[in-house]
Formats: structure tokens, C-alpha cells, sequence
């Protein structure tokens, strides 16, 4: 059976907030099996609790942002990317702000801290949501979909009319090894009269060419140029997982997007949790099986099940 994971040990960093500018200071706690992942607004009076779930999207202009009570943390999705993607399950976040620190504009940093610490095997399965039947949203720019699969991957179109973007496809079938290896280290990008913009309104106060690729209507302005050729749409992916993690569960499906975003991404979960005759939810695979009875593929995430603090690995020496 799948089991659910935890961190091992605590992790801490301190890094610049996109949208303040200022050092937003963060603390990762291992969590109880079923907890899921909970956000702490440790400089709030009360240090209101918000659970990363669907119910708790508040908004999704530029970034993904979870709310209750007026209590908000924004940017949320690089690092529930990296949760779902290295198969993190449960974990508390504290933060002393009103957004995750963006690191350096991709998930990287975040997975290099939870190989520090490793996970922690604990006593429950992995529920699983199974997609049975085809759901889709669409506007007048996208269309994002579920469609049913044996393991969760991912196909991503985007299409920009900038002649260093234009249409990128990525397909990638996600694990924890692809993960690492092909989409976490892809950063979040943005073209430099939308940057002066928003910076003009008092947003984006802390995106720099150190958290992001910067664009004007010809070139890159990064001097250290591109990780991978495609990385421009590997972020929209790391964006969807983030996004898709809001469900509480790994989906077992093929997410199929075509110039989507956090705002669609957002509207096929709902149209999903209201369409329940799509799909069902599988609590103690392989010992019971999805009505439809396939053979699910589902990822071992055996990198963080493999590291050993060293304070653990010594005591177990001794």
C-alpha cells in the first residue's frame, strides 16, 4: 500500500517575498497523517491556520493565494509543487508575511531543503482521486482538462507571441525522479513593461533578475540566458502541480492544458468536484483497487524516503 509522508525534521529559510520586497521568513514542520498541508500566519495575532484546500482559493491574479478570515498567503504554489511533486503529503508551513519567499523563481530551492531533511513514512495510505470520464473548463484564451489515465501526467501547450516563447508543448509522466529532473528547476517569467507596471502599483516589488526570467520585446534580459530550452512552459507545469495540489490527494489522470493558468487551473478542480460520476477516490490501493480496475502506475518517491539526516544517520552508526 501507498503510504502517506511527512518531513523527518524542520526546515527553515528566510528569502525575499515577490510582491513586498521584504524578507518573508518560513519555517516547514512535519504534520500528522491526514493533516494535509496547513499554512500558519505566525505574525498575525491568534496565528491563524489556512488549509491549502480548493475551498480556501481566494484568488488567483498573478499567483495562487488561500484565505480565511481575512487571513491570506499568497504564492503558495511553488512550494505546494514541490510538496506534491517529491510526494510530501503532510506538513505545516509558518510564515511571518503575507507570502512564501520565491526563492529564485522555481521550486529548486525547495526540493534542496526537503533533501536535507528527508521524509518520514507514516501509518496511512495515500488516498488517491481516479479520473473515470473526460472533464474540461475552457475561456476565450485556454482550456485545461482531466482525461483518465493510469498515472497522473501532464501534457502543457503554451503560445506567446514573442519570437523567443512562441508555442512550447511539454509532456512529462510525473514521478519524484522526473520531477526534480525535469521541472522544478524552471523559474516563473514576465516581460519587463508588465514588471514596470506592476512595480508602478506597488507589486512585484521584489522580482528581480535573480527570481525570474525577464523579457523585453526581443530578448532576454538574464545574462545567464535560459536553464533548458523549454523552460518557459516546464514552469507552467510546475505551476499546474502547484495548483492541482489544492485537491489534498494525488490525482491518477492526464492533465491536459492549452495556454491555462492559475485561474483555470483553479476552475476545472471545481468543475471536477462537482462532476462526481468522473472520478473516485481510492483509499488502500493495491489492496482495493478503482472500480474501473486499472492497473494504476503511482510513483515511489523513493528520493526522500532515501535520505538520512546526518544527527539520525550517526545515532543509527552508533
Amino acid at each position: 500500500m501507498y503510504r502517506q509522508r511527512t518531513l523527518r525534521n524542520e526546515i527553515n529559510c528566510r528569502s525575499i517575498g515577490l510582491h513586498t520586497g521584504r524578507k518573508v521568513g518560513m519555517t516547514i514542520l512535519p504534520a500528522e497523517a491526514d493533516a494535509g498541508i496547513t499554512f500558519i500566519r505566525r505574525d498575525l495575532p491568534g496565528r491563524p491556520r489556512i488549509k491549502a484546500e480548493l475551498a480556501n482559493v481566494c484568488d488567483t491574479t498573478l499567483a495562487t493565494t488561500i484565505g480565511i478570515d481575512g487571513a491570506t498567503v499568497s504564492t503558495v504554489e511553488h512550494l505546494l509543487s514541490a510538496f506534491s511533486g517529491m510526494g510530501v503529503d503532510n506538513a505545516t508551513v509558518e510564515v511571518d508575511a503575507h507570502e512564501v519567499p520565491i526563492m529564485d523563481g522555481s521550486a529548486h530551492p525547495f526540493v534542496n531543503m526537503l533533501k536535507d531533511v528527508g521524509t518520514r513514512i507514516q501509518g496511512k495510505c495515500k488516498q488517491l482521486l481516479v479520473i473515470k470520464s473526460p472533464v474540461s473548463v475552457s475561456d476565450a484564451n485556454g482550456s485545461a482538462a482531466f482525461l483518465p489515465d493510469r498515472e497522473f501526467k501532464i501534457t502543457y501547450t503554451i503560445d506567446f507571441k514573442h519570437p523567443l516563447i512562441g508555442r512550447q508543448t511539454c509532456h512529462v509522466h510525473l514521478s519524484d525522479a522526473a520531477y526534480e529532473r525535469e521541472i522544478c528547476n524552471a523559474r516563473t517569467f514576465g516581460f519587463l513593461k508588465d514588471v514596470e507596471y506592476l512595480q508602478a502599483i506597488g507589486l512585484a516589488l521584489g522580482g528581480s533578475l535573480k527570481n525570474a526570467i525577464v523579457l523585453d520585446d526581443e530578448r532576454i534580459i538574464n545574462k545567464s540566458g535560459l536553464r533548458s530550452p523549454d523552460e518557459f512552459v516546464r514552469h507552467k507545469v510546475l505551476d499546474a502541480i502547484g495548483d492541482l495540489a489544492m485537491l489534498g490527494m494525488p490525482i491518477i489522470g492526464h492533465f491536459v492544458a492549452f495556454r491555462s493558468g492559475h485561474r483555470l487551473n483553479n476552475l476545472l478542480l471545481k468543475e471536477l468536484m462537482q462532476k462526481t460520476e468522473c472520478w473516485e477516490i481510492v483509499r488502500r490501493y493495491p489492496t482495493e483497487p478503482p472500480r474501473t480496475s486499472m492497473l494504476l502506475r503511482i510513483p515511489s518517491y523513493a528520493i526522500l524516503d532515501a535520505v538520512y539526516p546526518y544527527d539520525e544517520a550517526f545515532s543509527q552508526a552508533r
